[in-house]
């Protein structure tokens, strides 16, 4: 039972410090010129290919780029400010008024849209020629647009030749979420609309690294699967089969997303993601082009750029809140768990008006008082397997060169005392999906960024003074000490009371305050049902407690 219950222990370990072992801290590295608002950062001169998925690969012809200076036409709303570029009506600055920047060298709002971008730039495919539309001069049909309570809308008007393109943007004033109908004229036949996104967004976080490594391209089909930039080298090429319900390019809390959502309408063919340079071990950017047919000149699709608000993407639908996938390789277990939690701390701050601070330490405690029957059994159980150990040594002994019957023996004895062999190991593995699925919640959810409890500054950041993991692994040999009141005298158990605080008191420096400050309030919490235990244990041997 010993070794099983150190094998348990050994288990959780090594789930819980993955993490810091697969994505060890490094130091800042250049964003490439994503650092401040006034990014200067030349065009890259590698350009992407189309996406072999959605063309035949046909022969391209490029027209002449024009040269003419662009202007810029902002659309405002209360929740943001977009900037369209007159050359391609692309989107080239999309500011958060409601989220603020951490980047070193930013203040004010979050602006996602590096000035070197190519979101919204257009290429139309017509038979064996690719028509650029990133390089026309579109019209607008206002320079500067209020979106009011009935929302507005944006006309841009385009012509080369006997081509003629006609773009209308339909924006909400309540919503990061705004339509594009495009309709193209003077073409002998349907087409094919490449639509091109990013090469990156701009890293708006005090540390970029742990923002670059969440940055991936994410696609909808059946279902939803992700490619990290960081997983491209430089040029390498990854085809990406659809259709597509929306293909996203995303940052740790932000994403930018083309989505198709009219039934019947043609959704998102291929895309192509091509691996951009970088300066570091993790990537910051990759050209990411998606495919849209165009039958009868006419396409239409949906843009989103903004935050990663749970409940804001679900409202959207097609599953656009699963962008940012919890869990890698243990997603089906933790992904459950991981929404759950995330319904029940938004709903516990909506409902009791309290801030998120004070919402996990209630969470925490309401955690413990659920399982609280469930941890009683399990303990009680583990002091009934104490108190068959002498039965359990002498069968040991009379049965040591016939496993089979000893296995027989101890069955019947667990049986006769009503003990369940694997319950004393429940208290450790109860509450650790709960622990795993909140490292995800704050490594990920949007709604802790930036939001101060007591001393610490951003629940989703580390304590920059280390108080609150100190407190954790306090709390921690606490909990393990006060367990061990009663027990027989165990090397392996006295040897963990003082590793495993030390241990996850190191591991966990590092991770969000705010999940240490559940796993400490749940520590704490535990403590009067370990003394109860304890006292009655003390008790069954007729000693003081």
């Amino acid at each position: 039972m010993e070794r099983r219950t150190l094998l348990a222990i050994l288990l959780a370990m090594i789930v819980a410090i993955l993490p810091a072992i697969i994505f060890p801290p490094q130091p800042p590295v250049s964003q490439t010129g994503d650092t401040t608002a006034t990014d200067t950062t030349a065009a890259p001169t590698r350009q992407p290919p189309a996406p072999a998925a959605a063309i035949e690969a046909p022969p391209v012809t490029l027209q002449r780029q024009d040269t003419f200076p662009a202007d810029t036409v902002i659309v405002e709303s209360p929740l943001y400010r977009l900037a369209f570029s007159t050359r391609g009506a692309k989107l080239v600055g999309a500011t958060l008024k409601t989220y603020r920047s951490f980047s070193p060298g930013d203040s004010g709002p979050a602006q996602l849209l590096p000035q070197d971008g190519d979101f919204l730039a257009y290429l139309l495919v017509v038979g064996r020629d690719t028509l650029p539309l990133k390089s026309w001069r579109f019209e607008p049909s206002s320079r500067a647009l209020e979106v009011d309570s009935g929302g507005a809308e944006l006309v841009w008007t385009a012509a080369q030749g006997p081509v003629t393109v006609r773009l209308v943007h339909r924006f909400m004033p309540q919503s990061y979420l705004f339509s594009v109908t495009g309709q193209i004229s003077g073409v002998a036949s349907g087409a094919l609309v490449l639509i091109r996104m990013g090469p990156r967004l701009r890293s708006v976080e005090a540390d970029s690294v742990y923002d670059f490594r969440s940055y991936a391209v994410v696609t909808k089909a059946n279902r939803t699967e992700s490619v990290n930039f960081s997983s491209l080298e430089p040029g390498e090429r990854e085809e990406l089969s659809g259709p597509f319900d929306w293909v996203a390019i995303k940052s740790k809390y932000f994403l930018a997303a083309i989505l198709t959502r009219v039934p019947d309408r043609p959704r998102l063919g291929g895309a192509v993601a091509v691996g951009g340079e970088r300066s570091g071990r993790y990537a910051n950017r990759a050209y990411v082009t998606a495919s849209l047919a165009a039958p009868g000149g006419v396409f239409e699709h949906e843009v989103y750029v903004g935050p990663q608000e749970y409940r804001r993407l679900a409202r959207i639908g097609h599953d656009l809140e699963d962008v940012n996938p919890y869990g890698w390789i243990f997603r089906p277990i933790i992904r459950p768990f991981a929404i759950l939690i995330v319904h029940i701390l938004l709903w516990m701050h909506d409902t009791l008006k309290l801030p998120y601070g004070w919402v996990l330490v209630l969470f925490g405690i309401a955690v413990r008082v659920v399982l609280w029957p469930l941890n009683q059994k399990a303990m009680r159980s583990s002091m009934a397997m104490q108190a068959i150990q002498p039965q359990m040594k002498a069968l040991q002994e009379r049965y040591k060169k016939d496993p089979q019957k000893l296995q027989q023996e101890l069955m019947k004895l667990y049986k006769e005392h009503g003990v369940n062999p694997f319950g004393g190991c429940l208290p450790m593995l109860i509450p650790m999906p709960v622990l795993f699925a909140l490292f995800f919640v704050f490594a990920n959810t949007i709604e802790f960024r930036g939001v101060p409890f007591l001393w610490l500054p951003d629940l989703s950041r580390a304590d920059p003074y280390y108080v609150i993991p100190l407190i954790m692994g306090l709390s921690m040999y606490a909990v393990t000490k006060i367990g061990q009141i009663g027990v027989p005298p165990n090397p392996q158990a006295k040897m963990m009371l003082y590793v495993m605080p030390v241990m996850f008191t190191v591991l966990f420096a590092n991770f969000s305050s705010g999940l240490n400050l559940y796993y400490a309030v749940s520590n704490i919490a535990s403590i009067p049902q370990q003394w109860l235990i304890a006292r009655e244990r003390m008790k069954r041997q007729g000693k003081s407690p």
